[in-house]
């Protein structure tokens, strides 16, 4: 899959296109519905499959004082969509003067004309245009106008609820990472350069590896969960704290503190990838250190537990805090 940025790559596209339209933050199994149709009508069709999409999320600059929390970095969209047989990526640029475009001219300048569209593939929800007015009934009809076919996708539900992003959304903030994972398809992650911490979880002896993600992407609610954590390609068990850690002032902000069990080796400046499983408790202000340590070997007995490991595992090392 080829990832392009604007009209500069546009070129690279040689063959008309099948086009898969929206936001696609999260990339749930909503969006890979799409997806996978927009892939499989594409081939069939002989055309190019392209995912037009937006490197901004476009509530964020049409509603200026409000902020929508992202899923998804444009990095893991790639990853994700780079496992698929997708032929391209298309993130356009999204500002005010784009925000202001009639939804003829975006379907003719810049999906028909710019991108060679032959098919449209959207979701039942989707708008665009200035103040979203075009709908699925207009893109219908724009398609009879300038020679393309539309798919629409029904709202995918599971348990009778629609799948969105914003139900995700709502779910990560509460903490209910096994119903995240029945709606994204897999398990929430972050990605993160570890960096240097206040060493606290060296001095408790359950060191942690610290990462600061990007403002824009959604925490967890803060607590202490479960979680698997990607280091150099390979999986491995770890047991991770969000928040501000009460117990010892001075966080301003929150962070991401992760105990990889069984571990010694040196992380810093090295980028993981932390999986999160399940919520075992809520963030908590302790006594004092010995109540903390006490509770932190809990988490990890816990951790064990869920992540199906023996209760007892090899030292865990202090190289990396």
């Amino acid at each position: 899959m080829d990832a392009i940025y604007g009209k500069d790559g546009v070129n690279r596209i040689i063959k008309s296109t099948g086009v898969g339209l929206g936001n696609f933050d999260g990339l749930h199994v909503g969006h890979m519905a799409l997806i996978n149709t927009l892939i499989s009508e594409s081939r069939l069709s002989g055309l190019d499959s392209v995912v037009y999409t937006f490197t901004k999320h476009s509530e964020n600059i049409i509603r200026k004082r409000l902020f929508t929390p992202l899923l998804t970095t444009v990095e893991k969209k790639i990853e994700l969509l780079g496992e698929t047989r997708l032929n391209y990526m298309y993130f356009d640029e999204f500002d005010e003067v784009f925000s202001r475009m009639k939804p003829e001219d975006f379907i003719k300048k810049v999906l028909v004309d710019r991108l060679g569209m032959k098919l449209a593939v959207a979701g039942f929800d989707y708008s665009f245009g200035y103040r979203g007015e075009g709908d699925t009934n207009l893109l219908k009809a724009l398609g009879r106008k300038f020679d393309f076919r539309v798919i629409i996708i029904p709202p995918i539900k599971i348990n009778e609820e629609v799948v969105s992003s914003t139900l995700i959304r709502q779910n990560v903030s509460k903490g209910n990472m096994e119903k995240v994972f029945n709606l994204l398809g897999r398990h929430y992650s972050i990605t993160g350069k570890v960096s240097s911490g206040r060493r606290i979880g060296n001095t408790l002896g359950f060191p942690t590896a610290n990462i600061h993600p990007a403002d824009y992407l959604i925490l967890p609610s803060y607590g202490v969960y479960a979680t698997k954590t990607c280091i150099d390609g390979k999986l491995l068990n770890s047991v991770t704290n969000v928040g501000i850690n009460p117990t010892f002032e001075g966080l301003d902000k929150a962070s991401i503190e992760t105990h990889i069990l069984d571990f010694d080796e040196n992380l810093y400046d090295k980028f993981i990838e932390v999986f999160f499983i399940v919520k075992i408790r809520g963030e908590k202000k302790f006594q004092g250190r010995d109540e903390l340590v006490a509770q932190i070997t809990k988490d990890v007995a816990k951790t064990r537990q869920i992540l199906g490991l023996k209760t007892q595992g090899k030292t865990d090392g202090n190289l990396y805090l």
